[in-house]
């Protein structure tokens, strides 16, 4: 089971990064904005930063989830 990072931008210059989970929880999103002027809300960064953030995060999940289903096989 592989987590999936998926990047939306409906709008240029601003999106989020979607972690879709294989094992039916809810996604988890971090949303960015390139353009400084625009941040209306204080968690807002920019892509690069928002793009670092979710391949972290989903990263640690996945290794969750692979040594999850190690203990199952045992």
């Amino acid at each position: 089971m592989k987590i999936r990072l998926i990047r939306h931008e409906a709008v240029p210059k601003t999106g989020s990064y979607e972690i879709r989970f294989p094992d039916g929880r809810p996604s988890r999103f971090v949303y960015w904005d390139d353009i400084l002027g625009r941040r209306l809300r204080p968690d807002l960064v920019d892509s690069a930063v928002a793009e670092r953030a979710a391949k972290i995060f989903a990263r640690a999940e996945q290794h969750k989830l692979n040594h999850a289903g190690l203990s199952q096989q045992m």
